[in-house]
This record gives C-alpha cells, structure tokens and sequence, in this order.
C-alpha cells in the first residue's frame, strides 16, 4: 500500500475534522467516501465497529477515532503548530457533554422523552462558555486557529446550521465570527469537496 487510507463521510463532523488534520498536514492518502447505509466490506473488516472516519496508514495501523487521525497526522508534520493549542478538557466537554445534547436536540425523535429545548439550552450554555475564552482572543487556544478549534467547530457549526434563524438572535458573537472564519476557510473548503462512493476495484 503506497499512502494511507481514509474511509469517510462528507457531512460527519468527526469525518471533518479528520479531514482537515490530513489536509493541514500535507500527507497524502487514499480518501474512500462511503455511504453509511452501504458500507464497504473492505472498511468493516479493518474496523468492524463501522463508523467513520477510519484511517488506515501506509503501514497497516487501523485508527478508528477521529482525534487519533488528527494527532498521528500532525505529529508527522504540523506546519501550523496546531498541537501547540490543544485543549483535552475542552475536547473531552465538546465531545461528551456537547455531542450527547446536540444529539438530542438535533434528532430529539429518535429519543424517547428527549425535550429538544432543554437540550438545546445545554448546548448554548457551552457555547457561552466559548464566547467568554473568545473575549481575550480570536481562537479558541491563541490567537490563530489550532487543534481545540479544528476539533470542536464542525459539531458547532451543526449545531448552529440546525435552525439559522434562532442561532443567529443569541448572544454569542464571537462564537458566531470564530464559525464564520473556519467555515470560511480554504481549508474547510477544500475538504468539503465531494467525492463519488467508493467502490472496489473487481478482483
């Protein structure tokens, strides 16, 4: 196998930021779009968990979550520095308590007795969280963007595009610029290319 392999999804937001890592790192792979209702055999088989990104590097190491492809990657090569502002604690809020109620929130129907607005009200109170650390600087760990910012945006962003118009009136401005800069970044834009579904080669 000559470079790594990503099996991904366009719109996951872990898939993204992924994604991003890869891109910012330079280091060339083999991106497989997948279609979650169809996955590919060959993606199950390395990671029978099934859920993406799964990243498979040149010399066959299987990573499975997304912040393990951000680190392997750009511990090769980071040419941002984006280790340098990293937040563990943030991603860990980001990742659990965050991601549980925006969940909720986003597809409340596929919970039992899940009150969309009471969790939506948990999602906005870590965002003001965000908005007081955005008071000192324009990102999230300094004054460029860095892994807490690549790690966290993408579920932000979901959370904000699920109604535009009731985001848009809360108070939180700088998180509404800090969005604004990422998802209006070269970089975003670049991932977000899409991609035809991966088939396999006939054997």
């Amino acid at each position: 196998m000559a470079e790594a392999i990503l099996y991904s999804f366009r719109r996951c937001p872990y898939a993204m930021r992924a994604r991003m890592a890869l891109h910012a790192s330079g280091i060339g792979y083999e991106h497989r779009e997948v279609v979650l209702r169809d996955k590919p055999a060959e993606m199950l088989e390395a990671s029978p968990k099934g859920t993406v990104p799964v990243l498979i590097s040149a010399d066959g190491k299987v990573l499975e979550e997304s912040i393990d492809i951000m680190r392997w990657a750009l511990g090769q090569n980071d040419p941002e520095g984006w280790l340098e502002r990293d937040d563990p604690e943030l991603l860990a809020a980001n990742d659990g308590p965050f991601k549980h109620h925006l969940d909720r929130y986003k597809y409340h129907t596929r919970y039992e007795d899940a009150d969309p607005l009471e969790h939506r009200a948990a999602c906005l109170a870590h965002l003001v969280i965000l908005e007081t650390r955005l008071a000192e600087r324009p990102y999230l760990c300094g004054n460029t963007r860095g892994l807490a910012d690549i790690a966290t945006f993408p579920f932000v962003r979901q959370f904000a595009h699920h109604d535009k118009g009731w985001f848009a009136t809360q108070d939180v401005p700088r998180v509404r610029s800090w969005l604004d800069r990422l998802t209006g970044s070269e970089l975003f834009a670049a991932i977000m290319e899409k991609h035809p579904k991966w088939v396999a080669a006939p054997a």
